[in-house]
């Protein structure tokens, strides 16, 4: 019998902590687990899964025009928000029933509670009913945080999109990363008047800057407003909505104000500096390679650590640690060359270096094409996509690969793996193309159009 209540106990249940709670029972080990909110995490709940369902739902307005281009009588409708939102809840609850009867089955104990470190083998409920475990594993994820200005609780985060009574007819977007831009999308899709505020040069700081282009060029075609260089001075409730004034000097009334301007990790309160484990200047705990925190017994995944904000990541950490402290096979989370997909209109995936930044590391030679779709050029739409390579002069290797197009995440998911497995330009040529599809144009690009 073990001196400990828990074998491991995992403080959240999103995905990465669920996985590793599964998992870890699996092994025979004793699993605990508690949430204080909902189980499945932001992933599930507030996050990926409900966004998506919005992004499906955003998209219907264009392809209605494109049906009739295409010869179908069809007309507009309305979107009729609260039908929408009813199921998209309902949704939400059906998967957290499978979360919750999943870990039932893996005979994991689930604690409704808040959870707190109180010492390296133990945590403490909000009853204030403590347990000891052998391991913890911290998984709490992380949140979006309102900036630090005047007034600014009168606006909201993606946490509090999805609970909306009813759609603003005006909203500003404050923000120019993943989580703005695509709530910009959606919404514009959803007949929302979009203005999106964002304070640097470009859209999607970080990634592939001819990508990242194409996708602002696209969303102001689609009618976001979109200003860059630009930041709200002022906000105060005002009769009708929400005054603004921007940092060039103009000023106009919202419905609503969203703020995507930042995540934090979610470690306030937990009681982690008192026992010792170590956290950085964003809040994130501060692990080793194998997820282990100074503090011997006590591990964390998840976005808070802050290392790659991504579900599938999380559940990959939460696999290694298993596997590193139950299973006696010391594992390493591979980070390198994780694909992703932003699912603004249009989509964008990604995976590997962006030009910039494989341009620092060695010469490269740069495949590249841009052109309207069939389907869309068809329907007389403007759209245009875009097909990348990065390619390594030296060795050939494919260092990375940026796709701006409908479905970019679909088609990212399989040039992951190639590009993953170490695949050179020429493997690439070598395979035939799939015609007429957007896809073929990674395997016909055959001359460079710019070195560096």
């Amino acid at each position: 019998m073990s001196d400990f209540d828990y074998d491991l106990f995992v403080i959240g249940g999103g995905s990465g902590g669920v996985r590793a709670a599964r998992v870890a029972s699996a092994t025979g080990a004793k699993v605990g687990l508690a949430e204080e909110f909902r189980m499945g995490g932001t992933c599930v709940i507030r996050g990926c899964v409900p966004k998506k369902l919005m992004v499906f739902a955003s998209e219907y307005q264009e392809m209605f025009a494109d049906a009739r281009a295409h010869g179908w009588d069809v007309k507009d409708g309305a979107f009729d928000w609260s039908v929408f939102q009813g199921r998209m809840h309902a949704e939400l609850d059906r998967l957290e029933a499978i979360y919750r009867k999943m870990l039932a089955g893996s005979d994991v104990t689930i604690h409704d509670s808040r959870a707190t470190v109180s010492g390296p083998h133990d945590v403490t409920l909000a009853d204030g009913k403590t347990f000891s475990a052998k391991h913890i594993l911290v998984a709490t994820g992380g949140r979006p945080v309102l900036p630090d200005m005047k007034n600014a609780d009168l606006g909201i985060t993606s946490n509090d999109i999805f609970n909306l009574p009813e759609l603003p007819k005006k909203i500003l977007i404050v923000g120019g990363g993943y989580i703005a831009s695509e709530f910009a999308c959606i919404l514009n899709g959803l007949g929302v008047e979009v203005t999106q505020f964002y304070r640097g040069a470009q859209i999607l700081r970080g990634f592939d800057d001819e990508a990242r282009g194409l996708v602002s060029e696209m969303m102001i075609e689609k009618g976001v407003g979109l200003h860059l260089g630009t930041n709200i001075l002022e906000l105060e409730k005002r009769d009708g909505g929400i005054w603004v004034k921007c940092t060039n000097g103009s000023e106009a009334m919202f419905d609503q104000v969203m703020f995507a301007t930042g995540r934090t990790p979610n470690t306030d309160g937990l009681g982690l500096d008192a026992v010792g484990v170590d956290t950085g200047r964003r809040n994130e705990v501060i692990v080793d390679d194998y997820s282990q925190t100074k503090v011997p017994s006590i591990y964390a995944i998840g976005d808070v650590t802050n290392r790659v904000q991504l579900t599938p990541v999380a559940i990959r950490e939460g696999m290694a640690f298993v596997e590193t402290v139950f299973k006696g096979n010391p594992t390493k989370v591979d980070h390198d060359l994780i694909p992703s997909a932003i699912f603004t209109q249009p989509e964008m995936g990604t995976v590997g270096l962006s030009e910039e930044d494989a341009r620092e590391k060695e010469p490269i030679e740069i495949y590249a094409t841009s052109f309207r779709p069939m389907q869309t050029s068809f329907a007389g739409r403007p759209d245009r996509v875009l097909m990348k390579l990065v390619v390594s002069q030296a060795t050939r290797k494919v260092l990375g690969c940026h796709i701006v197009s409908p479905h970019a995440g679909e088609m990212i998911q399989l040039a992951g793996i190639a590009i993953k497995m170490g695949a050179n330009k020429e493997q690439f040529d070598q395979t035939c193309a799939v015609h007429p599809t957007i896809s073929e144009e990674l395997v016909t690009m055959r001359d460079p159009v710019r070195t560096a």
